[in-house]
């Protein structure tokens, strides 16, 4: 089949070559044009894709890139992989409506629409499909088909693989679902047909709001746990014995990413809107990791006072600086909002992170060096924010004056744990 992916970011891109892959011509659509230069250079942004594995499906004919949406025209799948910010906790759906929009231009009878982006439990048939009605001239369910299938990519995930991890799908009606499904089942290796597309709006959201309530949860006992003398950290591991009833969630610096501080808001926005009453979790959740950053930075000011030295002038090396451990991706990673509140009481803060590549070393918002012996014992304070693998721990411990780990991976008189 011809496929239109639409968004060739984390989401859109490792689906479209995996459809080109498995034998579908897969045409890359986005609106950044540096974007789809990069693509047909053949190389990858997203860690999840090789270069090699780009390189493959273009030189096979399969797969290209475009700005182009007169290329659009004649699909038979199109597949909404776009973002869905956040803008002062309102839902941003402009890139969704916008792309809705392009794509019902070239929306011909039979062809069938698939939202991935992340949204609230109705967006798809309150607001995709009335769009695409408009834009074609064509009714829902007679003239096209339409559905939703959340996205589950974990960036850098070495466990479950892409096409390994199950697939949620969902149609407007029974033939837009067989569809969907027969797409999907033959990209991924197992797919999990439900009912409509609120349902799978909702099990997307429920999944990353189950996990920031639970990481909240660990991270709020974690600030409670040290005034009360006891280690957090050895408590999660006694518990996590239970081989029923629990599941292990450990603290950190925040939870950061494009899924976790994002995603349940929208539930939490959908349900004041039309319910007019507070998700509490949600709000209780999202204000626990908001401020997990300011209690990181008191205990760097408290662990210098302890030592004699004000926050002001003194020099504090930030280790790892993505939002997830051995990932790529700087996206709401907390430790930005660590370096501002140290730059702002006067510290002199600069990061290291093997990890990030040099094209994003600009949406740092402090000096970028190496977490060499020298670079590490000339700190004052060390901050382990994320613990990836390209780190030499016993390095750190040797050579660091003092140290707090966020992560629970160093020990030593000079390490004090989060």
């Amino acid at each position: 089949m011809q496929i239109v992916v639409a968004g060739q970011g984390y989401v859109g891109l490792p689906l479209a070559v995996r459809a080109a892959e498995v034998g579908h011509r897969v045409i890359g659509y986005d609106v950044d044009a540096h974007r789809v230069d990069q693509l047909t250079a053949g190389h990858s942004y997203v860690e999840d894709v090789t270069s090699a594995r780009l390189r493959a499906v273009l030189d096979s004919g399969d797969y290209w890139a475009t700005t182009d949406t007169a290329a659009l025209a004649g699909y038979d799948i199109a597949v909404i992989t776009v973002p869905t910010p956040l803008r002062d906790g309102v839902p941003d759906l402009s890139c969704i409506e916008n792309c809705t929009r392009t794509l019902g231009a070239c929306l011909r009878p039979g062809a069938t629409v698939v939202l991935e982006s992340t949204t609230y439990p109705g967006c798809t048939e309150e607001l995709m499909v009335p769009i695409l009605e408009k834009a074609s001239c064509l009714r829902a369910g007679e003239g096209f088909l339409a559905g939703f299938s959340p996205e589950r990519i974990a960036p850098g995930n070495k466990r479950f693989s892409f096409d390994g991890t199950p697939k949620v799908v969902s149609g407007i009606d029974a033939r837009s679902l067989d569809v969907i499904k027969g797409f999907y089942d033959g990209i991924f290796q197992t797919t999990v047909p439900v009912s409509g597309p609120k349902v799978a709006e909702l099990a997307k959201l429920l999944e990353n709001t189950f996990r920031l309530v639970n990481i909240s949860l660990v991270n709020e006992l974690a600030t409670l746990a040290a005034p009360l003398g006891v280690n957090v950290w050895e408590a999660i591991d006694a518990a996590a014995t239970k081989p029923f009833g629990f599941t292990r969630f450990t603290p950190g610096p925040g939870a950061g990413g494009h899924c976790l501080p994002v995603d349940p808001l929208f539930l939490s926005w959908k349900i004041e809107q039309e319910l007019g009453i507070p998700f509490r979790f949600v709000d209780l959740a999202d204000d626990v990791n908001r401020h997990m950053p300011d209690y990181v930075v008191q205990r760097i000011v408290d662990g210098l006072g302890k030592r004699g030295l004000p926050v002001e002038g003194s020099r504090i090396l930030l280790l790892g600086l993505t939002y997830k451990y051995n990932a790529t991706d700087l996206r709401n990673s907390p430790s930005a909002r660590v370096a501002e509140l140290l730059t702002g009481l006067g510290g002199e803060v600069r990061g290291a992170d093997p990890n990030v590549p040099q094209s994003d070393t600009r949406k740092l918002n402090m000096p970028l060096v190496d977490a060499s012996p020298q670079e590490v014992a000339a700190a004052d304070a060390v901050v382990l924010l994320m613990d990836h693998t390209l780190f030499d721990l016993s390095m750190i411990e040797m050579n660091a004056p003092y140290v707090l780990d966020c992560r629970n991976r160093l020990s030593g008189a000079n390490v004090e744990t989060l």
